[in-house]
C-alpha cells in the first residue's frame, strides 16, 4: 500500500473545505452586492426621474399645454430620456435617445427594465407622473399627466459589483494562504510528541527493553491510549523473551545434568574392574537419566505442539467424551495411587462433551493426576470430580498434600518451574506439567486456576465450553470466567 500523510491530508481536507466554503461565500457576495447596487441604482434613476417631473413648466398657450424646461434639466450625458405628456405630444428627449424603449410606453406599466442601445446596456424606468402646474392659481392649479422614460448605463453599476466580489474573492484566498500555513505549523508541532514517542519506541530492543514515554504524549488525550497500548505490549514482549531465555536455561540446565549424571556414571565404570551385577547397576542408572531426558524432549516437543494449536487453533473434527477418558485415566493410575498410600475418590457421573482432542484430553487428566500424586503424602485422598453448569464442562483436582506457597502460584504455570529452588527429584518432575496442561485449556478456549492453603492442600479448576454430542460447534462462548475452589 502506497504510504501517505496523515498531516498532509488534514491540511488539504481542510483547505479543500476552506476552498469551497469561499466560493459559496463569493458567491452569496456577488448575489448581495447585485441586488444592493441595482437597489440603490433604481433609487437614483427614481429620483432622476422625478427631477424631470419636477422641470414639467406651463407652456404659457391658450390650451394649457405644458413644456420641459430646458434650463432646469441636469442629467449626465450618457443618460437618456424622454418626456411626453397626457396627449401624446413630446415634451422634451435627449440627444442619445433612439427610440429604443417604445416597447416599454406600449405596455403603459410603471417599472423597471433592462435595455440595450448600441451595444451599451442600460437600466431605465416608466414613470406616469401627475404634474399641477401653478397650484397658486383659483382652483388648485391645471393637472397634466406626464409620461417619463429615464434610463442610465449599467456599466458602473457592474463594475462596483464586480469590484466587492473580486474583494472578497481576494480575501478569501489570502485568508486560505494564511490557514494552510498557520494549519501546517500547527499539525508540525502537535505532531512533536507522536514523533517524540516514535524515537523512544524506537530505542527498543532485544537487549534493551526500557521504554520511557514522553509525558507529553501521555498528557495528550489522542495519545494516550497508544502509549499504554505500547506499554503493555512491549512488557508482554519482554515478559515473553525472558520466559523463551529461560526455558532455554531451564532446558538446557535439565539436559545438563542428566548427561552429567550419564557420563560420570559411565566414568566410575571405568576407573576400575568391576563386576557383572555393578556393570548392570550402573547401566540401570543410565538407562533411568536417558529415560528422563527423553521424557523431558517429549514434554518440550508436546509443550510446543500445544502453543502452536493455541496460535492456530484447528476445529475438532467430532465432540470428546471427557468422562469416558476420565474414568480411564484414574484407572490407569489406581496402581501409582495404591503404592503411594493415596485414595482417589472419582467423580463423573454422565457423558460430557468438550472440543478438546482425546490425545490431549488423555495429556491433560494424567499431567493434573500425576502432579496431585506427586504432592500428596501416604493415606491422605484425592477429589477428583467432572460436571456440567449450563454450557460449562467443570473439572476439579482437589489433594490433601503440604500445598503451595502464595508467592509461587504466579508461577506454576511457567516452565520447567518447581516451588522447590533446588529442583530435588524426588517428585520426578520435570516443571512442564501444569505449562502443557494450560496450553491445552487456553488452546480450547477455557481458563485453569490453582487455589492452595499451607498444610491444607492444593485444589486445580478448569472451565472448558461444553459441545453437543454429534456436532462441531460449540455451545458456550469460549470467553467464560473460571472459579476456583479453595482446597
Amino acid at each position: 500500500m502506497k504510504s501517505y500523510s496523515i498531516a498532509r491530508r488534514l491540511i488539504t481536507t481542510v483547505l479543500l473545505v476552506e476552498l469551497i466554503s469561499a466560493v459559496c461565500v463569493t458567491g452569496m457576495a456577488w448575489l448581495y452586492e447585485r441586488h444592493s447596487h441595482f437597489r440603490s441604482f433604481d433609487i437614483l434613476l427614481r429620483g432622476r426621474a422625478d427631477s424631470l417631473l419636477g422641470s414639467v413648466q406651463d407652456a404659457e398657450d391658450p390650451e394649457d399645454n405644458v413644456m420641459l424646461s430646458k434650463s432646469d434639466v441636469d442629467v449626465p450625458s450618457e443618460d437618456m430620456y424622454e418626456v411626453r405628456d397626457e396627449k401624446g405630444r413630446l415634451l422634451g428627449r435627449s440627444p442619445n435617445w433612439d427610440g429604443a424603449s417604445q416597447d416599454a410606453l406600449a405596455t403603459n406599466a410603471d417599472g423597471y427594465f433592462n435595455l440595450t442601445v448600441g451595444g451599451e446596456h442600460y437600466r431605465a424606468l416608466l414613470l406616469h407622473g401627475l404634474r399641477v402646474v401653478d397650484p397658486g392659481d383659483k382652483g388648485g392649479g391645471v393637472p397634466h399627466h406626464v409620461t417619463i422614460v429615464y434610463g442610465a448605463p449599467t456599466r458602473r453599476v457592474w463594475r462596483a459589483v464586480i469590484g466587492a466580489v473580486e474583494f472578497y474573492a481576494a480575501a478569501s484566498l489570502v485568508l486560505l494562504l494564511v490557514t494552510g500555513l498557520v494549519m501546517a505549523w500547527l499539525l508540525n508541532r502537535s505532531m512533536a510528541p507522536l514523533r517524540a514517542l516514535a524515537a523512544e519506541a524506537a530505542g527498543v530492543s532485544v537487549n534493551a527493553w526500557r521504554f520511557r514515554p514522553p509525558e507529553e504524549a501521555r498528557a495528550t488525550k489522542e495519545l494516550a491510549p497508544l502509549v499504554g497500548a505500547l506499554e503493555a505490549t512491549l512488557q508482554r514482549l519482554e515478559h515473553s523473551f525472558f520466559q523463551q531465555r529461560r526455558f532455554v536455561s531451564d532446558a538446557a540446565h535439565e539436559l545438563k545434568t542428566g548427561v552429567a549424571v550419564v557420563k560420570s556414571s559411565l566414568q566410575l565404570l571405568g576407573i576400575k574392574q568391576r563386576s557383572a551385577a555393578e556393570y548392570q547397576a550402573g547401566l540401570e542408572r543410565c538407562e533411568v537419566d536417558c529415560a528422563r531426558m527423553e521424557d523431558i524432549v517429549v514434554k518440550m516437543l508436546t509443550l510446543a505442539r500445544v502453543e502452536s494449536t493455541a496460535a492456530r487453533p484447528d476445529p475438532v473434527a467430532s465432540p470428546t467424551d471427557i468422562s469416558a477418558i476420565f474414568h480411564q485415566t484414574v484407572e490407569q493410575f489406581d496402581g501409582v495411587a495404591e503404592l503411594r498410600g493415596v485414595t482417589v475418590d472419582r467423580s463423573a457421573p454422565e457423558p460430557l462433551y468438550i472440543s478438546v482432542s482425546a490425545e490431549e484430553s488423555a495429556l491433560l487428566l494424567s499431567n493434573l493426576l500425576l502432579n496431585a500424586l506427586q504432592h500428596s503424602s501416604r493415606g491422605t485422598r484425592i477429589t477428583a470430580s467432572i460436571s456440567q453448569e449450563k454450557d460449562i464442562v467443570e473439572l476439579h483436582m482437589e489433594d490433601q498434600g503440604d500445598g503451595i506457597p502464595a508467592e509461587a502460584l504466579p508461577h506454576i504455570f511457567e516452565r520447567f518451574y518447581r516451588g522447590d529452588p533446588s529442583r530435588n527429584r524426588n517428585t520426578g518432575g520435570t516443571g512442564l506439567g501444569l505449562s502443557i496442561c494450560k496450553g491445552i485449556v487456553d488452546a480450547a478456549g477455557g481458563e485453569i486456576a490453582v487455589r492452595s492453603t499451607i498444610g491444607v492442600g492444593t485444589t486445580v479448576s478448569v472451565r472448558l465450553p461444553a459441545m453437543k454430542k454429534g456436532s462441531s460447534s460449540l455451545v458456550a462462548s469460549s470467553t467464560q470466567i473460571a472459579t476456583v475452589h479453595e482446597g
